[in-house]
């Protein structure tokens, strides 16, 4: 496989808003419909990561546009305004890229090791379709080893920082008397729990009820947490009378209406989810506050400085790796000639030009001994491949030392 055809087509949050990242997020059943497409268009390794922060398809294919038409085929966004906003990488800077989001340089909150989780998720769902190959999968051990050394060795996920953690801050920063508010929280998936535990925890506030559209999971969190839920038809009027409302739902349109906040009282909404589950025009009511994941990762404090230093030594790690990475695909390029050469010596044991100039050797009784023989050959071969980088038969070697091993 040439490293060349290998490209990742992504847009993410340093060139979109939220809305508009939005427009291209895709859920698990297009993500399905995706990998079915891909083999009518001959793409065999694949995989896509989309979060709130990013929409990126990374695959091997012909040429970017393959790719990008494949992801666009799902979405609500167009193939002309993807390539309008999108970035496209190719060969080793596609590999860099991957090495990068993987280790939570190019997160929006820096360090974010939350990505790690979703990478393994979206490779692990492709590959259980058939779309992770040789290729990817190895790529993929060696990015999420450097992932975990940077995890061990450095300080840049250290401290707390996160989208949730973010809107803990900023009801902490903004509301007064926060720990009295009432507070709604519309979804208890990972991000919910998440948040829901943060609020406990930091904001020492329990007047909190817990809405999902699976009622059992709310309940569950809720009985956990010492927290209070209700039925996700019961949302509009508790949403209307709560002091904040916390939206961390995977909807593929918003949950929460302009029109529904009308006639409510002040209040503070944050939307966690992409694509917005809460109408972005609802802030242009004047006595509604709406942040969402774009406003909160401008949060800053000192945890994130710590962070920034710590940026060179998870350079240093991803650089290693690389290396490790790039030694594994130059010498995948060899393993057409070590087979040839292999085939050719287990060819000579009858080839009669060999046997008649060696009467001794009998391959009747050598066999178990010579496949040993080859075996270390080949072997010594490789090892001369990869790091002599000469030029030369090695043909012609392997047969010199294989003749010495074996009738001498």
């Amino acid at each position: 496989m040439d490293i060349n055809q290998f490209y990742i087509a992504g847009i993410n949050y340093k060139k979109t808003d939220a809305s508009s990242r939005g427009k291209f997020a895709v859920n698990n059943n297009q993500y399905a419909s995706l990998l079915q497409k891909a083999a009518v268009v001959n793409v065999s390794e694949l995989f896509i990561l989309s979060t709130c922060n990013r929409t990126e398809i990374y695959g091997i294919a012909s040429n970017a546009d393959v790719l990008t038409s494949l992801l666009c085929s799902e979405t609500t966004g167009s193939v002309e305004t993807f390539k309008e906003i999108a970035y496209i990488k190719r060969g080793w800077k596609a590999v860099e890229h991957l090495f990068q989001v993987a280790a939570g340089l190019d997160s929006q909150l820096l360090g974010d090791y939350e990505i790690v989780g979703q990478i393994k998720l979206a490779a692990r769902f492709a590959k259980e379709q058939g779309f992770i190959g040789t290729f990817l999968e190895r790529l993929l051990n060696f990015v999420l080893q450097a992932s975990k050394s940077i995890k061990t060795n450095t300080e840049l996920s250290g401290g707390t920082v996160s989208v949730s953690f973010a809107a803990i801050q900023f009801l902490r920063d903004n509301v007064p008397d926060v720990k009295n508010k009432k507070i709604v929280l519309l979804g208890t998936g990972k991000i919910g729990r998440n948040t829901c535990k943060n609020l406990v925890d930091y904001l020492a506030t329990t007047d909190i009820t817990l809405i999902n559209r699976t009622e059992e999971t709310a309940g569950e969190l809720a009985k956990e947490m010492g927290l209070q839920f209700a039925p996700f038809y019961n949302a509009k009027s508790l949403v209307q009378n709560a002091d904040i409302v916390i939206v961390a739902t995977s909807a593929t349109k918003p949950v929460i209406m302009k029109s529904d906040l009308v006639d409510c009282g002040e209040k503070i909404l944050i939307d966690l989810s992409i694509p917005n589950n809460i109408e972005p025009a609802a802030k242009e009511l004047a006595h509604i506050t709406l942040v969402n994941v774009d406003d909160l990762s401008k949060i800053n404090d000192a945890t994130l400085q710590k962070r920034l230093e710590e940026v060179p030594k998870a350079k240093a790690i991803i650089d290693v790796h690389t290396k490790e990475f790039t030694e594994w695909y130059n010498m995948r390029k060899n393993v057409p000639a070590l087979k040839a050469v292999k085939q050719k010596l287990i060819d000579m044991q009858q080839c009669n030009l060999f046997l008649s100039a060696h009467p001794q050797y009998n391959p009747e009784t050598n066999t178990e001994t010579d496949t040993e023989h080859i075996q270390k050959t080949i072997s010594n071969m490789a090892l001369k491949m990869r790091t002599q980088h000469q030029p030369g038969c090695y043909y012609i070697e392997a047969i010199n030392d294989f003749i010495t091993c074996t009738v001498n």
